[in-house]
Formats: structure tokens, sequence, C-alpha cells
């Protein structure tokens, strides 16, 4: 039987195979344009946009998240077990305390954020803190604390600029073709070569983009459980989330992926083209995987 160390080191490999096929991706994308087109610029020019872009969501990302889901910040008196959970979580993993926020919903989730374990953030739900007996309440926030621990906003941060950079190529690319700008030159069958990868191009890099979002939450269970040394808590918590029927009020596309659970309902479909546009891993398998594997 595996155990959480190897799913550990499983994900954290399977994570930098995406990153790398992304990352030849992009390059690949990018020589194919430029070929055509007969100049780089295009490249240059959404490889700063993208890196300026990803660069300010890298540092200011966090307020515009709390701004979002209307969190605010609390204090040791307000969640006194809350505080003692992560104060020890924290020590024994060398971490420094996490700002600690409150989102006044009902439905029980959880989300990290922060460029850095020193800039770390941790957002629960009301409900989640109503819900959740202290076992399971500590092994959300021991999987919250591994985003933080693994620094999965820097990796996210990365695919951001990557998947940015092959959106904003294939977008100049067929506009500049209709409007007859791009090079021509060649027969119609690598016109049509081009234009394919261009259209498709974006779609791909989505769906890379997203394997490596669900591959992190794989990581951050396996995490939790280690750092927890209880993963049937883990299991339970992701159970009650999902059991609860109502969708977050302040749910929003743009922070879905961050929380435990996608704060959506009716959303959590088993099809295989349900799975490959999902931010988050199928519970059913989640769950399971906790289950079947020892600390």
């Amino acid at each position: 039987m595996s155990t959480f160390y190897s799913e550990k080191e499983s994900n954290i490999v399977k994570t930098w195979i995406y990153l790398t096929l992304m990352a030849v991706f992009v390059v690949a994308v990018g020589w194919i344009i430029s070929t055509y087109t007969g100049s780089y610029i295009f490249l240059w020019i959404a490889l700063l946009i993208s890196i300026f872009s990803s660069f300010y969501s890298y540092f200011y990302s966090d307020k515009l998240v709390l701004r979002i889901s209307n969190a605010k910040k609390i204090e040791k008196a307000d969640a006194p077990e809350l505080y003692r959970i992560v104060e020890n979580l924290t020590m024994s993993e060398g971490m420094p305390m996490p700002d600690l926020f409150i989102v006044e919903d009902g439905q029980p989730n959880a989300f990290a954020t922060g460029r850095n374990p020193k800039n770390g953030v941790i957002a629960v739900t009301r409900g989640l803190l109503e819900m959740m007996d202290r076992n399971e309440l500590e092994a959300v926030i021991a999987h919250e604390l591994s985003h933080i621990k693994n620094r999965d906003v820097l990796l996210s941060t990365v695919v951001v600029v990557l998947a940015a950079t092959v959106a904003f190529l294939s977008r100049v690319f067929l506009r500049s073709t209709l409007l007859g700008r791009g090079r021509r030159e060649g027969n119609i069958i690598t016109l049509i070569a081009t234009i394919l990868i261009a259209v498709l191009a974006p779609l791909i890099a989505t769906i890379i983009k997203l394997a490596v979002s669900r591959r992190r939450e794989y990581l951050a269970d396996a995490s939790a459980a280690l750092m927890t040394r209880h993963p049937q808590a883990l299991a339970d918590a992701l159970k009650k989330i999902k059991e609860y029927p109502q969708t977050m009020s302040v749910a929003s596309d743009a922070t879905a992926h961050l929380y435990i659970i996608n704060p959506f309902r009716g959303d959590e479909g088993q099809k295989w083209i349900h799975k490959l546009f999902a931010t988050h891993p199928p519970l059913e398998e989640r769950i399971g995987r906790l289950k079947k594997v020892d600390v």
C-alpha cells in the first residue's frame, strides 16, 4: 500500500511534468506563430504583458481576493479555538502565523492566499467553524497551511503567466491574419494548420493550467494528512462540505479555485469533460485517496 509520503512525492513530480509541458507548449506556439509571421515581436510583447500582470497579481491578489469574499480579519478573542489550532500547526511546522479572516457565510469552506509563508492568509467561513469538530477543523486548516507552505500562489502565478502568454499570442495572430496583416507565404495547408494551432492553443493551455491546480489539491491533501497524522478527519471534513446544499453567497468564478472545494453547487459533474475543466479533483477521488493511503 502506498503512503502519503509517496503520494506527496508523486504529486510534486506530476506538477513539474505539467509545468514542463506548459513551458514547452508556450515556446512551441510562440515559435510556430513567429515563424509564420516572420517576427518574434509578438512573443516578446506577450511575455512582457503576462509577466507584468502576473507580477501585480502576485503581490496584490490576496487583498483583492479578501475584498471580493467580504472577508474580515479576526483576532484570537474572536475565535480562540481556531487560533489555538493554527498556532499549534504552525509551530510544529516551523511556519509563521498567518493572518486569519472570516467570511460570514453558512457554507463550510476555507481558502488560503498570500505570496509566501511570511505573508500567508487563511480565511474560513462561519459555517466551517460551526459544523466541524476540532479534528475536522484542524484537518482543513492543515490543508490550507499546506498551500501556503508549498508556495502554491507562486506556482499558480507562473502557470497564469504561461497560459496568458499563449492566449495573447493566439489572439494577436488571429486578428492580424483576419485583417490581412499576417504573412501569408507558403501553401494553404500551412496557413490552415497555423490558424488551427492558434485557435486550439488557449484551450490546451487552460487544460494544463487546471491540471496543475487539481494536482496541487491532491498535494495539499497529502501534506495535511502528514501534518495532522489524521487523514480520516480531512476525509470527514470534505464529506461534510460536499453535503452542504447551498452555494456560497459570495462565490465568484475569480476565487472559486482557491477554496478547499468548489463553493458552487451543482458543478461537480463526473463526466470526463467535467473533470478535464474542473478546478478541483472530484471529491470522491480525494476522499478515496485519504482513506486508502497509509500515513
